[in-house]
Formats: structure tokens, C-alpha cells, sequence
């Protein structure tokens, strides 16, 4: 029996409309959701909460083996979760095994947070035991993008129920079924009791509704940096913590000494990987005058090498754009960095929703494609002439996420790295890395720093709660 059935994967009925899933590869539908509305926010949120308090108090053993069951059932079901992502999300097989693989390692990592110590003891000046302890939030909201849909869904759900929480989910509506219903189908089979997590699919109302809720206090947010504002902006409003993990225009530094046979293969996995719609793809390529010319010719010839096409159907290095809207925006991009003067090294074209990988050379700071967060396969590559010049030009951006330094000395390289504000720095790799043991957040445009992996995501999902207690009543002077 498929874990997934059409006919039964949306047990609680929602009040908006019907959507449906569609395949970016064909147009073809896969099915058909309820898409949930503002009004179903508050139903969910208070079953939530009704639940939440029983499982907060079972044994830390007892969640840990629900976290870890859900670990292994994502690799019981490996072969139809896989297809899913790859037809639902647009991705190549590969992305969807690393999906697959990370989602596993954030519920064991998680299943690891629920036997945390949970506190200190403190010193005190009266006679009394002074200790702090951790304390599940409630209820914790989470709102999860398209582009990597089960890794951004369980790396907030995961640990958010393994501290004792019940989560509301709130997937986008395109990947409805891989960000949020495939979540809701494992949990149930690990043992997960009925009303701890919710699976709400809809659009902007839903997640304001999602915010506003009083008995949210936390939102894990993962998406645009616009519409992240708008979410810390309303949560601010409501006095709650909002974790946000944003976009990004994250640089690849290519030092003089640099090997370009090792380094051409880096470059484009950071730029093409997933049709470039990752937060951390490399969207600024920074290359020494020295190497510049050759860099812009081979990595240009490994974008014209690589297959586009059906993920489901055919072996291919990139998939389709995930929607009409995300295709408009990059070619708008591309020809208007064209347009202002860069150089179409290649790609620039497309058949449908599959984007050519595209290079774009001659950019400056007024090149669109190269200012701009494009969510899309285009590789910007610019000259500097000097390390003073490169930890410059990478570090100005309104984004932080992540950064990519490829030279033969490591310490120079962590040296220079000192130099640009950014969440991640990975030394003679590009920049898109994910482990579930790892922190990971941006600064500045990119979000409010590390928020998951170990102590991150006790940061995020637990309260710190004082706690003294006495032998006798404490006297007091009146």
C-alpha cells in the first residue's frame, strides 16, 4: 500500500479551495488538494495546543523513538517519496535522495534533542535550589518554501516536536504534497498521536493567520527575504519569535592559485544545482584577472555540456523552473543584465519551464542578474585583482548566507573569509551544503542567523524556565 493515497491524504477537512498538483515537467496534474484558508489556522492551532501538553509530558525516550521510527520510515519509503519530489518539485533523482537523506538525519538528530540535558543549576544567595530548565514553546508554526520542500518542512518539524511541541505547517501549495502531506503520512506510521501535527497548504492569508494566531509563539520561517520582512514585521507586532531563513546572493571567491580543472565542476554545481533555486546557490561568481578569461570559457562550456529536460523521464542535469511567475522573473533578469551591457556567455534561452544554465560575464554592480537574488541558473562572473578588492566586492550585499573560497592555501583562505559577514563559509567547496548537524542560518537580508542543528534548535523551540525551590516557606520583613 502506498503511503501516500490521494483518496485519503487530507483526513481534516479544510474550507478553501481546490488546487492542483501539478507536474512542472508535463503541466500534467498528480492530484488534487484542499488548499486551507485563514479560518482553519485557529481550529488547528487550539488542537494543537490540546495535544501538546500529554506529549510534552511523555518520556524523553518515548518521543525519541517516534523521531527516530519517522528517520527510518523515509527510507522505507525512499522509492515513492523520490518519485514525488522529483515530479511535484522539479528535481533531478539525485536532489531528491539528498532530500531524502537529510530529512532521516534531522529525525535522528532530533530524536538525539530530546534527551538534551535540559538545564543548569544555578548558585543563589538564599537557601534554596536555583535551577533553569527548558521548556517546549506550545504550539510552533512553521511556513515552508518549494524549492527543497521535505528538507525545509522537517528540519523545523523535527526537532519542534522532539522538544515536546505540536507543530502547524503551513507547505507551499506547489509542493503541498512532498513539504507537508508526505510529513503528516510518515509521522502518523512512526506513532505519532493524532492532533500534534497539522498540514495547512495555502497561500499568504493562511500564513498571516498562521502569525497572528495567539497561540503560535513561534514561527519558523523559510522563504524570500520580502515576505520575510513582512513575517518578522508581524510577528513583532504579536510579540513572538520568528526564526527566518531567507534568500540570498551568496559568492564563490576563486584566488589566483586556484586549480580551474577542480574548480570548473564546483562552480556550476553552485550555480545550476536544482535550476539554481536554492537560498545559498551561487549567485556571484568572483574570479582573479588572471584566471578570468579561461574561467568564463569553461565554465561556459560545461553549462552548454549539460542535459535540460524531464527529471521523471530522462537523465538530466536540471530540471523545469517550478512555475511560469519563476521563469518570468529569471529571463527578465537575464535579458536585462544583457540589456545593460553583460555578456551572454551561454544559455540565456528556454523551452518551456526548462532554463538554460546561463553565463554571464562583463557583469558590474549595476548588472541586475548580478545585484539580484535570481532564484534561477545564471552565473554571474566578474574580475578582481586583489584580495582587498574580492572580500570587497563579496562582501557588498544586503545578503549573508553563504560563502565559497576556492585557493590551494586553506588558512589564506579562512583569512579572507574573516573579511566578508556571512552565516556559512565553506573553504575550496562552492556554496550550497546542508547537514543536519550543522548550524545554519544568514545575517543582514538573509535572516536572523543560525537556527537549526543541536543547540541552534533548542534555542528556537524551548523556553528557558527559573525555577527555585525551598525547604521552608521564605520569610519576609512585612
Amino acid at each position: 500500500m502506498p503511503l501516500l493515497d490521494p483518496q485519503n491524504w487530507q483526513p481534516r477537512a479544510l474550507s478553501g479551495p481546490r488546487y492542483t498538483v501539478t507536474e512542472p515537467a508535463t503541466g500534467d496534474p498528480l492530484g488534487t488538494v484542499v488548499l486551507a484558508g485563514g479560518a482553519d489556522v485557529g481550529p488547528a492551532a487550539e488542537a494543537a495546543l490540546a495535544a501538546q501538553s500529554e506529549w510534552a509530558r511523555l518520556p524523553h525516550f518515548v518521543r525519541a523513538g517516534v523521531l527516530r521510527k519517522a528517520g527510518d520510515l523515509f527510507a522505507a519509503h525512499a522509492e515513492e517519496l523520490r518519485e514525488w519530489i522529483v515530479r511535484e518539485s522539479g528535481s533531478i533523482p539525485g536532489k531528491a535522495d539528498f532530500e531524502l537523506h537529510v530529512a532521516a538525519q534531522e529525525c535522528y538528530e532530533a530524536a538525539a534533542l530530546a534527551s538534551r540535558p535540559a538545564g543548569q543549576v544555578l548558585p543563589s544567595e538564599a537557601p534554596r535550589l536555583s535551577y533553569t530548565r527548558r521548556v517546549p514553546v506550545g504550539v510552533v508554526g512553521v511556513i515552508s518554501p518549494f524549492n527543497a520542500p521535505l528538507i525545509l518542512s522537517i528540519r523545523s518539524v523535527a526537532p519542534a516536536l522532539a522538544l515536546g511541541n505540536a507543530v502547524v505547517l503551513k507547505p507551499d501549495p506547489r509542493t503541498a504534497v512532498c513539504g507537508g502531506l508526505s510529513l503528516a503520512a510518515i509521522f502518523a506510521e512512526a506513532g505519532l498521536p493524532d492532533g500534534l501535527l497539522h498540514i495547512l497548504p495555502g497561500g499568504a492569508e493562511t500564513g498571516a493567520a498562521l502569525v497572528a494566531d495567539p497561540r503560535v509563539p513561534v514561527i519558523s520561517f523559510t522563504g524570500s527575504t520580502a515576505a520575510g520582512r513582512a513575517v518578522g514585521e508581524a510577528a513583532g507586532r504579536h510579540l513572538k519569535r520568528a526564526h527566518l531563513e531567507l534568500g540570498g546572493n551568496s559568492a564563490l571567491i576563486v584566488l589566483e592559485d586556484a586549480d580551474l580543472d577542480a574548480v570548473i565542476s564546483t562552480a556550476a554545481w553552485g550555480s545550476f544545482f536544482h535550476q539554481g533555486q536554492i537560498c545559498m546557490t551561487t549567485g556571484r561568481h568572483l574570479v582573479h584577472a588572471s584566471l578570468y578569461e579561461e574561467y568564463v570559457e569553461r565554465l561556459a562550456a560545461k553549462a552548454d555540456a549539460l542535459a535540460v529536460g524531464d527529471p521523471h523521464r530522462a537523465q538530466v542535469h536540471l530540471g523545469p523552473l517550478i512555475d511560469d511567475g519563476q521563469l518570468a522573473k529569471v529571463h527578465a533578469l537575464v535579458e536585462a543584465s544583457t540589456g545593460a551591457g553583460a555578456k551572454l556567455a551561454a544559455g540565456g534561452t528556454h523551452d518551456s519551464l526548462f532554463y538554460r544554465p546561463t553565463v554571464l560575464a562583463g557583469v558590474d554592480d549595476a548588472t541586475p542578474a548580478y545585484a539580484e537574488e535570481v532564484f534561477g541558473p545564471v552565473a554571474p562572473v566578474r574580475p578582481f585583482t586583489t584580495v582587498d578588492e574580492a572580500a570587497a566586492l563579496a562582501a557588498r550585499s544586503t545578503y549573508g548566507l553563504s560563502l565559497g573560497i576556492v585557493t590551494r592555501d586553506a588558512a589564506r583562505g579562512l583569512d579572507l573569509a574573516e573579511r566578508v559577514p556571512v552565516g556559512i563559509v565553506h573553504i575550496n567547496d562552492q556554496t550550497v551544503n546542508d547537514e543536519a548537524v550543522a548550524p545554519f542560518g544568514g545575517v543582514a537580508a538573509s535572516g536572523t542567523g543560525a537556527r537549526f542543528g543541536g543547540e541552534a534548535n533548542l534555542e528556537a523551540f524551548t523556553d528557558v524556565r527559573w525555577t527555585t525551590v525551598r525547604s521552608d516557606v521564605a520569610p519576609y520583613p512585612f
